[in-house]
């Protein structure tokens, strides 16, 4: 029976070969730097996507205020909310529309000046 511990050389050899291949400084370090900027782009793809979520949902709020003023406005002929629906609501979308442009230009920024690898 043979020793089953004999390793033939060439096996040995290769799997050095591969280890120090993967396992030197500079393929860590890029393949380190790959993975964080792919997290950072993720980072940034999902704060562009609430922002997005933010802008659709402040939408719907003012769009459902808007519809409750004009009913009321129609019922009582109050000025402040003509006021409300021609100042405030117009306002607070530009805000949250200002926000979205923001959050995708810094989120573009960030990505921009990160290294990638």
């Amino acid at each position: 029976m043979a020793d089953s511990t004999n390793i033939n050389s060439q096996i040995v050899a290769s799997i050095n070969a591969v280890q120090k291949a993967v396992m030197s400084p500079q393929v860590v370090k890029t393949s380190g730097a790959g993975k964080a900027y792919q997290s950072v782009a993720q980072s940034s793809a999902i704060a562009v996507q609430d922002a997005t979520d933010y802008l659709r949902n402040v939408g719907t709020i003012m769009t459902t205020a808007l519809g409750v003023a004009t009913a009321e406005y129609l019922a009582t002929q109050n000025p402040l909310l003509l006021k409300f629906m021609k100042n405030d609501v117009p306002k607070v979308m530009e805000d949250a529309a200002k926000h979205f442009a923001t959050v995708g230009k810094d989120a573009a920024t960030v990505l921009k000046n990160f290294p990638s690898g």
